[in-house]
Order: structure tokens, then C-alpha cells, then sequence
């Protein structure tokens, strides 16, 4: 790892040490889990006990309170050995962080025990059938009865949603008119009784999934709510600001192995008498995504820095989630054509580019993240919509 500003020698010490966990144990099953789409549990669990999941949580929690960069510099080792394996710890690092800001104690800690061990997968539902981006337009329907909330509804495009043991669900508690100040978050185990589940056929990032969840009179307890109700929405979506930074590390450390990879190989493979790399035409693309994907990594540390030390980091992480998506897929589609007819069979580079695209499109859109920058720069009342 490159020395800079964000990463001190513990930090480098400990993405040494996920580097080589990543390579012996993650990266040789890269290919086989995207073609069986089947998730490895076993080495979920393994990651857990090295304590790489949701390192950031407070140790009463189960974690080891490193902070947000220690979190970053986990994710950009694994997603470089797999981008869809490393989707756990993005979905630890956000659910953690919502579940132990507004959880109830006695209900969130023995889960939040499990996630940070690797012994269960929390997703988080928000998108529906009518709308994904607007999420303040939520349909799904939740209501007080006696003790409990009750259910009705469909979440869709869903990671992990047939496999998760708990999911962080967002409905409509107030009026439709109510936007963004009616909707309350609950967990909801997955094994209670109404829910069902259903997975999609993706394009890329097969071995997390996707999928739509289905509630039918869906019973749980008033204690599962996180946060106040009709204010779900309002407090629990700041925690996407820290997910935005580590989605854009995760798919910038694909652009990075890729580039490597491609430095490697025009070095190696001759064409007319001399090596690629003696052609401007191969390596100036190649220099020039190598800056981008610099400039960008170091937005997406900086926005964790800011985090970690208690200051706005909306717009940054705004900017590190549309444009370290889009700039890795660019960069290993750049790269898959310097391997030439190798990087168009099936392989690391086409199940690469596959994987990084979901990110364009999962977590909030460009157009959405461009908006919230927006709204940071010119101020929300300027920038309704």
C-alpha cells in the first residue's frame, strides 16, 4: 500500500494483514461463487473471528472500535479479492452503525454480536416496486397494533435478501402526504412468520444476490423499532454517508488491481517487434485512469477522515459514490481490452466489470448523489429536488 496523508504505519500494518487473508482465502473462490451464486458462510465466519467485519463498532458492541479508515482500508483489500464478498462488510459497517445508534440495547446487541463474528447478515430494505430512488415516496405499509408493528408490503432489488437473518426495514407509518417525516425503521428477523423472499437472476455481484422481500401481516415486536417513528427516514439515512465512502473504495480497489494487472501484461505481450508497452496508444489511457483512480481513492479517505473526526462529510461521500463507481468500471473496461480476446472470456476482468456496474445503479445514483452535493454546496432550500 502507497503511503499517504489518511493511512498511518497501524493502518498499512492492518491492510497488510486483510491483504494476505483476502488472497489465500478469498480470492481462489472468486469465480466459482459468481458462477454457482452460492455465498460462503464458512468464510464469512473466518473473516469474523479475524475481526475484519465492522471493526469500527464500539467494543460494547463486539467491535473493535478502530474507527471509520480502518473499516475503508478492510474493504478495499477484500472487494480486490472479491467486490461481491466484500459486500458483507459493507452491509455490517452501515446496518451496525443503525442498529447500534437506534436500536434498543437489549434487542440490537446479540445481533450486532453476530454480524461483527460473521455469524449473520443484516440487509437493509428500502427500495420498492414503484420507486427506488425516491425512497421518501415509500409504499410499504406499517402499523401499531397494541404492542407490536404489523407488516404489509414489498421491498425489491435487494442485496442478500435471501439470505439475510435480520433486515433493517423502512415503511410508511404516517399519511402519504407525510414524505420523508413518516416512515419508521424496524428490524425484522427474517424468520418471522409472513416474510418471503425471492432472488433475481443479476448481472453481476451473483454470489451476495439480489431479490424482493414480501410481508404478509408481518407481526414484530414495538421494541424493534430504530429510531422514533415517523422519523425513521430522517435519522437512520445519515448513515449513508459513511457507506457512500466505502462504496467507492471497494469498487476503486477493483480499478487498482486491474490496472495492476494491465501494467503487468503490456510489459509482457509483444506486438510487431516490441512490447504494448512501447505503444503511446496503450499506455496513455492507462496513465490517465491510474491518476483518476488516485485522485479519486484519496476523496473517498478523506471523506472517512472527516467522519472519524466528528465533520460534514455529505458532499464528499456524495462525490466518492458516483464517481469511483463509474471510474472503476471505465478503468476495467480499459483494462479487459489491453488483455484483448483473454479479457472478453470469462474471467477476473468480465466478472470485474459485471460486478463494479450494481454500483452505479445500488446505493443511490449519480443523479441522486449529484443532487446531494447540491444541496451542500448551494443549500437544500435552492435545491428542492
Amino acid at each position: 500500500m502507497n503511503p499517504n496523508p489518511y493511512l498511518g504505519e497501524d493502518l498499512q500494518a492492518l491492510a497488510a494483514t486483510v491483504r494476505r487473508f483476502a488472497q489465500e482465502r478469498v480470492a481462489p473462490g472468486f469465480l466459482e461463487r459468481d458462477q454457482s451464486r452460492v455465498f460462503d458462510r464458512a468464510l464469512m465466519r473466518e473473516m469474523g473471528q479475524l475481526g475484519f467485519i465492522a471493526p469500527e463498532l464500539p467494543e460494547a458492541f463486539g467491535g473493535l472500535g478502530m474507527g471509520s479508515l480502518a473499516a475503508g482500508v478492510i474493504h478495499e483489500e477484500i472487494a480486490r479479492a472479491d467486490l461481491s464478498f466484500s459486500y458483507i462488510n459493507l452491509l455490517a459497517s452501515l446496518n451496525s452503525q443503525i442498529l447500534s445508534q437506534y436500536g434498543q440495547p437489549d434487542v440490537v446487541a446479540p445481533w450486532l454480536q453476530k454480524i461483527v463474528q460473521g455469524e449473520a447478515i443484516c440487509a437493509i430494505a428500502l427500495t420498492e416496486p414503484r420507486g427506488g430512488s425516491d425512497a421518501a415516496n415509500l409504499r410499504l405499509r406499517i402499523e401499531r397494533v397494541g404492542d407490536d408493528y404489523v407488516i404489509n408490503g414489498e421491498k425489491t432489488s435487494i442485496s442478500a435478501a435471501d439470505q439475510a437473518d435480520i433486515t433493517v426495514v423502512f415503511g410508511r407509518t404516517g399519511t402519504p402526504e407525510s414524505g420523508a417525516h413518516g416512515v419508521t425503521a424496524l428490524l425484522v428477523p427474517m424468520d418471522t412468520a409472513g416474510v418471503t423472499t425471492s432472488r433475481f437472476d443479476c448481472h453481476g455481484q451473483r454470489a451476495i444476490g439480489r431479490g424482493s422481500i414480501f410481508f404478509e401481516n408481518v407481526r414484530v415486536p414495538a421494541s424493534h423499532r430504530l429510531g422514533d417513528e415517523n422519523k425513521g427516514f430522517v435519522q437512520v439515512m445519515q448513515g449513508f454517508d459513511f457507506s457512500r465512502s466505502l462504496i467507492g473504495l471497494q469498487c476503486l480497489a477493483v480499478a487498482r488491481v486491474s490496472l495492476e494487472e494491465a501494467w503487468a501484461y503490456i510489459t509482457e505481450r509483444q506486438a510487431f517487434g516490441q512490447p504494448l508497452s512501447a505503444f503511446q496508444g496503450v499506455t496513455h489511457p492507462l496513465a490517465q485512469f491510474d491518476t483518476e483512480v488516485e485522485g479519486a481513492r484519496l476523496l473517498c479517505l478523506q471523506g472517512l477522515w472527516l467522519k472519524d473526526q466528528g465533520l460534514p462529510h455529505s458532499a464528499e461521500a456524495g462525490m466518492a459514490k458516483w464517481w469511483g463507481p463509474k471510474l472503476a468500471y471505465d478503468v476495467v473496461h480499459q483494462c479487459l481490452l489491453c488483455f484483448g480476446h483473454g479479457g472478453y472470456d470469462r474471467g477476473p476482468m468480465e466478472q470485474r466489470m459485471r460486478d463494479v456496474l450494481g454500483f452505479q445503479i445500488g446505493d443511490g445514483t449519480a443523479q441522486i448523489m449529484k443532487t446531494v452535493i447540491a444541496r451542500v454546496r448551494a443549500g437544500r432550500k435552492f435545491v428542492p429536488a
